[in-house]
């Protein structure tokens, strides 16, 4: 008879798993489920910050990946059910399954903040880059020289900082009166990097002209300023939070063991229930004394394996485990870029057209992979 698996989500990790799973199901019904009918290329979504028409060229439409065989679903996933082993959307539709694959990603975290969920724009999706495109042109039109619009993005880590980045190259290109302030609880910009790699990405923003504050984390935010821990208070005309994620509340009622409605999985994606796996932002994948992080580039690789797991899984055979390799990091601030460690190398970090040429050439390269060249070069001019 034949098994149905169901996969919910169109991000990095849920767009490998059903490619992989095309190749390998053969006689089982595969259906792809997401709130969007695009697949997005999130980690540049940023560039439609600066430039709104790039967002056409950062997605992929689900119908151009999925093989006629894929039964593809427009719908917002509103809770799962393990014992009935069925996917519930906000129409009212129920799915059925037989093995589930949870790659929604994640969502936004205020961690309880006063006033920071009310007051901040997010970056988690490209209806956010636009919305903080139209802000920040907005507040610029009643804005001088003299008295500049004040665009604060807190939290400085690699959405922060090409958020940051993504502002600054607005301003200048349209010479726009704005002020750009970027706010970092913890000492240092990337947190948990190679200080040197920290070095080299704050000097590439200070040079950008944004400010930088570290080392005093937000308590609270108000219609109009951000207060601090330690230091003054900082007005804002406009205020982006990318300060951290936290799991779908579409996963609060699923029996299946979470922390912060992430899903708790082993090395093989396995989740608490032998029916279910997760991956991606949706996921805290076990690796040894820490998990994977929560990257476009550990989707990738965990996507195969995953899809691979699946497959294993309905045949009775055991469970391949996955190690993540990190494969350095590559950001961009406005039109330039800063790469570290990148492709197995101790080299770095290093900036100009190298560092450029690589950041475009990855997302190029993915584009390429998940659709067609005729879709990854002209994205090349906006990436």
């Amino acid at each position: 008879m034949a098994a149905r698996v169901v996969v919910l989500g169109a991000g990095y990790a849920g767009t490998t798993v059903v490619r992989r799973l095309q190749q390998l199901l053969d006689g089982h019904d595969l259906t792809w489920v997401s709130r969007e009918d695009y697949h997005l290329v999130l980690h540049e979504v940023h560039r439609a910050i600066g430039d709104p028409d790039a967002a056409e060229k950062l997605t992929v439409p689900r119908t151009a990946i999925a093989d006629r065989s894929t039964d593809v679903l427009e719908g917002e996933v509103v809770g799962v059910d393990t014992d009935d082993r069925t996917v519930a959307l906000a129409d009212d539709r129920e799915l059925d399954y037989d093995y589930l694959v949870v790659a929604l990603g994640s969502k936004t975290a205020f961690y309880g903040i006063p006033g920071l969920e009310e007051h901040a724009l997010t970056l988690k999706g490209l209806d956010d880059a636009l919305d903080i495109h139209e802000s920040v042109v907005g507040a610029a039109r009643d804005a001088t020289p003299q008295d500049p619009a004040r665009v604060v993005v807190g939290g400085a880590g690699l959405s922060g900082i090409q958020t940051a980045g993504e502002v600054a190259e607005l301003r200048d290109e349209w010479n726009l009166p704005i002020e750009i302030t970027l706010v970092e609880a913890m000492e240092e910009i990337l947190p948990g990097n190679d200080p040197a790699l920290q070095q080299a990405v704050r000097e590439r923003v200070e040079a950008r002209g944004v400010n930088v504050l570290t080392d005093d984390p937000i308590v609270e935010a108000t219609g109009d300023a951000i207060r601090f821990d330690e230091g003054d208070p900082l007005d804002y005309d406009i205020l982006v939070w990318t300060g951290g994620i936290t799991g779908q509340d579409s996963l609060d009622g699923a029996n299946l063991e979470t922390n912060h409605n992430r899903v708790e999985t082993d090395a093989t994606f396995r989740t608490s229930d032998d029916r279910v796996f997760a991956v991606g932002d949706s996921a805290l994948v076990e690796q040894g004394d820490d998990v994977a992080p929560p990257t476009a580039q550990a989707a990738w690789q965990a996507g195969d394996v995953l899809a691979e797991n699946v497959v294993r899984a309905m045949a009775g055979r055991p469970l391949e485990t996955w190690t993540f390799e990190d494969e350095g990091t590559v950001l961009s601030v406005g039109a330039s870029a800063v790469a570290h460690e990148v492709l197995g190398t101790s080299i770095g970090p290093f900036d100009g057209f190298p560092a450029r040429f690589l950041k475009k050439f990855i997302a190029a390269r993915w584009l390429k992979d998940v659709a067609s060249y005729r879709r990854a070069i002209p994205a090349w001019s906006v990436l």
